[in-house]
C-alpha cells in the first residue's frame, strides 16, 4: 500500500476536485487535507511537517511586496468606476474607426492603457464587453471574432505591468532562485526583485499587442465581412467628431499616471509597494477631477504630492536624521503629507468620491478581490506543502532532470505542464504550487530567473482564454447578449491562444527581450 503515487493522485484528485466548481481554495486546501490524512494513515507522511503551515502562512503574508495587491487592485477600481475605459474606447473607436478593423484594434489599444494603469483582467472584460462588444456587433463584426478581440484584450493585464500575476511570481521566483543558487554553493546570490520582472515583462508585453494588431489588420483586409469599417455616425461623440484636444482629455490622465507608477518603479525612485500607493492615490484625483467640479482640495493634494516626490528624489528623508537642513526637511515632508491626506480626506473623499458612489463600492470591491486571491494563496500553501511531504518534488525533480535536450528540454517541459494546467487552475495556485516545486532545479542548471519568468508569465496569461476556467471568457459571456453563444466566444479565442504561444515562441528565440531592459535599468 505505501507504495501507492500518492502526489500524482494528488494532483489528479485536485484536477478532478476543480471540475466540481467548488471555490478553488476550498478545493485546495480540502484536496491537501485529504491525502495529509491519507499519507499519515499510511504512513508516508510526517504529520510533524503540517506544522509548520502556520509559519508559512505568516511568512508570506508578511512579505512587503504583497502589500502592493491590494494597492494596484484599488487602483483599478477606482479608475474603472469613474469610467476611465468608457471615454477611452469612444474616443479611440471614433478615430480609428474610419479604416477596416478600427474598432478591434482600439479594444486592443485601450485594453493595454489599462492593462498598464490598472492590470485588473476581470474588469477590463467586463467593462469592454458591456461597451465595445454591443457596437461591435451593430456594425458587422462577427460574434466569435468580436469575442476573441475583448477576452484578449482583457488578457493584457497578466502581462503589461503593474500585474498581480508578475508581483506573486516575483516573490515565489525569487525564493525559488535563491534556493537554486545556495544547493550550488552560492549563498550570497542577489534576490530577484518585482521591479526587474516588471522590467523585463514590457517589452514582450508591448510586442503582444503589436502582434495581436498586426493579426486583426490582416483579417480586416482577407475578412472584410467580419471586421468592417464604421459608419459616419458611428465616429461621432457627443455629435461631432473628435478632436486632437479630445484625444489628449482622455489619454493623458491614464498615461500620466502610467508614468508615475511605472516610471518610479523603473527608474528606482520606488519599490513595487510603494509604486502602488502613488497609484492608488493618483487614480483617486484622477476620479475627482472627472467628477464634475474641480475643487481645490484636489489641487492641494496634487501639489504637495508632487514636492514630496521631488523632495524624496533629491533629500534623504529617513527619520532619525540630525543634521538642522534634514529636520527641516522631514519637517516640510511631513507638512505636506499631513496636507494631501486633509485634503482628500476632509474635502476631496466626501465630496466628490463618496457621494459620486466611487470610493465606497470601490473599496468593498478591493476588499472581495483581495480576500480571494489570499486565500487562494493559503489553500496553495497547504496544497503545496502537503505535496512536498509526500515526495511530489523529488519526482519532479527527477522528471526534469531526465527530460531529453538538458535544461532547455527541461525548460520546455515546464511550459507544457504549465500550459496544461492553466485549463484547470487559476493563475495564483499555479504560481505558488509549481514555480516553488518547478523552479530550483531549472534555475540551478543556468536558466536566466528573468528569462525564466516571463515565458511563464505569457504562458499562464493563456490560462485566461483556455476552456474550461478560462475567466475571461465567463466575464464576456457574463455580459455578451444572448446572440452571441458559449461557443462563439471559445471558438473567437482559438486564434489568440495561437498568437499568445507564438509570443513564447519569439522570446525563446530571443531571450534578450525580457533580459535587455533590467540589464540597462537594475
Amino acid at each position: 500500500m505505501t507504495t501507492l503515487p500518492l502526489d500524482l493522485l494528488m494532483f489528479a484528485g485536485l484536477c478532478l476536485f476543480v471540475l466540481s466548481g467548488a471555490p478553488i481554495a476550498f478545493v485546495l486546501a480540502g484536496t491537501a487535507a485529504l491525502f495529509a490524512g491519507i499519507g499519515w494513515w499510511l504512513d508516508v507522511l510526517n504529520f510533524n511537517l503540517i506544522g509548520a503551515f502556520p509559519m508559512r502562512v505568516f511568512n508570506t503574508m508578511n512579505a512587503e511586496t504583497l502589500i502592493a495587491i491590494p494597492l494596484f487592485v484599488f487602483m483599478g477600481m477606482i479608475l474603472e468606476r469613474a469610467r476611465i475605459a468608457e471615454d477611452l474606447l469612444r474616443t479611440m473607436g471614433a478615430l480609428f474607426g474610419r479604416m477596416r478593423g478600427g474598432l478591434g484594434v482600439s479594444v486592443t489599444l485601450v485594453g493595454a492603457l489599462l492593462a498598464a494603469s490598472t492590470g485588473i483582467v476581470g474588469a477590463t472584460t467586463v467593462t469592454m464587453g458591456m461597451m465595445a462588444l454591443p457596437v461591435m456587433l451593430r456594425y458587422g463584426y462577427g460574434p466569435a471574432y468580436s469575442s476573441g478581440i475583448i477576452c484578449s484584450a482583457g488578457t493584457l493585464g497578466q502581462i503589461i505591468p503593474p500585474s498581480t500575476v508578475l508581483i506573486i511570481m516575483g516573490e515565489v521566483l525569487s525564493s525559488a532562485y535563491q534556493q537554486a543558487q545556495q544547493s550550488q554553493g552560492n549563498f550570497a546570490a542577489e534576490a530577484l526583485s518585482v521591479g526587474q520582472l516588471f522590467a523585463g515583462s514590457l517589452l514582450p508585453g508591448l510586442m503582444l499587442v503589436g502582434i495581436y494588431i498586426v493579426y486583426q489588420l490582416i483579417v480586416s483586409w482577407a475578412r472584410p465581412d467580419i471586421s468592417p469599417a464604421l459608419p459616419r455616425e458611428a465616429l461621432e461623440v457627443d455629435g461631432q467628431a473628435p478632436s486632437l484636444s479630445d484625444l489628449l482629455r482622455v489619454l493623458v490622465p491614464p498615461l500620466a499616471l502610467i508614468v508615475a507608477v511605472l516610471g518610479s518603479i523603473l527608474g528606482g525612485i520606488a519599490t513595487a509597494t510603494e509604486a502602488a500607493s502613488v497609484g492608488a492615490v493618483g487614480a483617486t484625483l484622477l476620479a475627482g477631477l472627472r467628477s464634475g467640479r474641480k475643487h481645490w482640495a484636489v489641487w492641494t493634494a496634487v501639489g504637495s504630492l508632487a514636492v514630496l516626490i521631488f523632495m524624496a528624489v533629491n533629500f534623504d528623508l529617513r527619520s532619525g536624521r540630525s543634521n538642522a537642513t534634514e529636520l527641516e526637511g522631514l519637517m516640510l515632508s511631513a507638512a505636506l503629507v499631513i496636507a494631501a491626506i486633509g485634503a482628500l480626506a476632509l474635502f476631496f473623499v466626501w465630496r466628490e468620491i463618496w457621494r459620486g458612489k466611487v470610493l465606497g463600492p470601490a473599496m468593498g470591491s478591493t476588499a472581495r478581490t483581495t480576500s480571494m486571491i489570499f486565500t487562494i494563496v493559503i489553500g496553495a500553501l497547504l496544497f503545496s506543502l502537503v505535496f512536498r511531504g509526500l515526495g511530489g518534488d523529488l519526482r519532479i525533480k527527477e522528471l526534469l532532470e531526465a527530460a531529453p535536450g538538458g535544461p532547455h528540454g527541461a525548460m520546455l517541459m515546464v511550459l507544457v505542464i504549465m500550459f496544461f494546467l492553466g485549463m484547470f487552475l487559476d493563475y495564483v495556485e499555479i504560481t505558488i504550487i509549481a514555480i516553488p516545486v518547478m523552479g530550483p532545479p531549472i534555475l540551478a542548471s543556468g536558466i536566466d530567473p528573468i528569462w525564466f519568468g516571463v515565458m511563464i508569465a505569457m504562458v499562464l496569461q493563456t490560462s485566461f482564454l483556455t476552456p474550461p476556467v478560462g475567466y475571461t471568457l465567463a466575464y464576456l459571456r457574463s455580459v455578451a447578449p444572448p446572440s452571441v453563444t458559449t461557443q462563439a466566444i471559445w471558438l473567437g479565442a482559438v486564434p489568440f491562444i495561437g498568437l499568445q504561444l507564438l509570443a513564447v515562441v519569439i522570446i525563446y528565440f530571443v531571450p534578450a527581450m525580457t533580459t535587455w531592459l533590467p540589464d540597462l535599468l537594475f
